[in-house]
């Protein structure tokens, strides 16, 4: 039997991508909460985990050659997944460009401003108006692209579902607490019930969702 992941892990749409991920690749796992508020993340021996002391963040004991490894960045650890088990990465090498491509764009776009509009929006101690408009206009333009592309395929990357839309996924659920509206994007809308109702995306979602403190917040 495989010895089960660790998930070093807490309740945010960074998180979300890699339990999601899990449960949609029948991986077994083993959740670590990593409370973020309470400065969990900073403790000695989270860090030998990621040294950026952020999560998510994963110990594969049946790494590459059957030694252990530690992984840290969202991105990487779906990479990672995705090529330990062959599935939702692409099929061809064109797919798996896509793929990338897309990852890519929510690690660089999305995560970064719709995390910058969460915290000026909901929980910045001083009012910056500047910063709202900022993040909140850039996160209205990213949104447009992905609708765009979403007309024009099933899933963000082509007609399959892969871990591009997993890593997308949690943050696009958070629109509302995001300040944003779904009236001029109906293929995002379609999209994000497309996913949210698949049974893995469910389960990985409610993994110790009691434990956030604000369901529209990252």
């Amino acid at each position: 039997m495989t010895a089960p992941i660790d998930l070093y892990y807490w309740p945010t749409p960074n998180g979300w991508k890699i339990s999601i991920a899990l449960e949609e690749m029948d991986l077994p796992y083993t959740p670590h909460l990593i409370d973020i508020s309470a400065g969990d993340q900073f403790a000695p021996d989270f860090l030998t985990v990621p040294p950026n002391n952020k999560i998510p963040a994963i110990t594969d004991p049946d790494g590459p050659d059957g030694t252990p490894i530690h992984i840290f960045e969202s991105g990487a650890i779906l990479q990672y997944l995705a090529r330990k088990t062959g599935r939702f990465c692409g099929a061809t090498e064109r797919d798996r460009i896509a793929v990338d491509q897309w990852l890519m764009w929510q690690m660089g776009g999305l995560g970064p401003m719709a995390g910058q509009a969460h915290h000026f929006l909901k929980f910045a101690k001083k009012d910056v108006p500047y910063a709202k408009d900022r993040y909140r206009a850039e996160v209205a333009r990213l949104y447009k692209v992905l609708d765009q592309q979403l007309s024009q395929h099933d899933y963000v990357a082509g007609p399959d579902y892969t871990i591009a839309d997993m890593s997308i996924w949690g943050w696009a659920s958070l629109w509302e607490g995001q300040q944003q509206t779904l009236d001029d994007k109906p293929d995002l809308a379609r999209w994000l019930d497309l996913v949210g109702n698949r049974p893995a995306v469910k389960r990985g979602r409610a993994l110790h969702a009691d434990r956030r403190r604000d369901p529209t917040a990252r």
